[in-house]
């Protein structure tokens, strides 16, 4: 079964507008990047995140989300249901 990652970053969550890059020294495979002091994904190298976790244990806000989104769900469209975790 194929599996697809999403990875996001809620701007208004993220530090609040303040500095922070603790997501993007972290993660092993480099998928976050800053932008004017905040993180952001890098649409690129979000299905290389590996699922490891590290970013959600260091975020200070609980800005990031990790989304598995399995091929079944995307073609039967319980993803957007709100049934994928």
């Amino acid at each position: 079964m194929s599996l697809f990652i999403a990875v996001r970053v809620d701007p208004e969550r993220c530090r609040a507008g303040q500095p922070c890059t603790a997501c993007i020294g972290v993660c092993p495979v480099t998928i976050f990047e800053g932008r004017d002091g905040l993180a952001g994904v890098i649409g690129e190298n979000e299905d290389e995140c590996i699922l490891c976790d590290l970013c959600l244990a260091r975020c200070p806000t609980d800005a990031i989300a990790i989304h598995k989104l399995y091929a079944d769900e995307i073609r039967t469209g319980a993803c957007v249901q709100g049934s994928a975790k």
